[in-house]
């Protein structure tokens, strides 16, 4: 059965993109070569692969995906580096007065 891979990758500027493949190995590659003209990544060369995760099917990778595109940086490192136990105080709004 093929698997879905949802990656983050930290850009030369220190930004994170966040996608969804079938196969990590090329979409690496055409990130890494700038293969897509004018896309994020190709103007913040070169990228690190930071996190993978896998799915085994294509809806769930998805949702994954856009889960993680609108959390913040401070959430995304958190997964990076492992610490699950983080994202749910994250996830919480600090409004300021």
């Amino acid at each position: 059965m093929k698997k879905f891979v949802v990656y983050i990758l930290k850009c030369a500027d220190g930004l994170y993109y966040v996608g969804l493949t079938g196969n990590m190995e090329l979409r690496i590659e055409e990130h890494q070569s700038g293969y897509f003209e004018g896309a994020y990544t190709s103007k913040r060369l070169p990228v690190e692969l930071v996190y993978q995760c896998y799915f085994q099917t294509y809806s769930e990778a998805f949702s994954k995906e856009r889960q993680i595109k609108k959390w913040s940086r401070a959430k995304k490192e958190a997964l990076i580096n492992g610490e699950i136990e983080k994202l749910p105080n994250l996830a919480k709004k600090n409004f300021k007065k």
